[in-house]
């Protein structure tokens, strides 16, 4: 399991990521950085069989209408603080393996995680 983070969540979450032993990067490491179209995106993740994590809701329609990208991570805390990010995810590393090997889009809330699409 990898991800890679969208452009509008902090570099900083893929360090938290690593700490807790999951791969992941940053769009500002593709070629076009922060200014990669989504489609960009998308297709550099399919093809590296990474999870987007985004709180982009243009990936989420896409996803929905056209199975792209392949699996998403959808975070819908509204607008927090990043160390609030942060907490939220360590608090759910554990979840995340099990959901997306039986989902492909998943949830972040300030709740938890939310397995769709089993």
């Amino acid at each position: 399991m990898r991800f890679l983070v969208d452009a509008q969540l902090p570099p900083l979450l893929c360090e938290i990521l690593k700490k807790e032993g999951i791969k992941s990067s940053h769009v500002d490491s593709l070629p076009a950085g922060d200014e990669s179209s989504d489609k960009e995106i998308t297709e550099y993740a399919d093809q590296n069989d990474l999870i987007v994590i985004t709180k982009d809701l243009d990936f989420y329609y896409s996803h929905m209408i056209n199975g792209e990208p392949k699996k998403l991570l959808l975070i819908t805390t509204g607008n927090i603080k990043n160390k609030d990010l942060f907490e939220i995810f360590r608090n759910n590393i554990i979840n995340f393996k099990t959901l997306f090997d039986k989902c492909n889009y998943v949830e972040l809330n300030n709740d938890g995680l939310i397995g769709h699409e089993i």
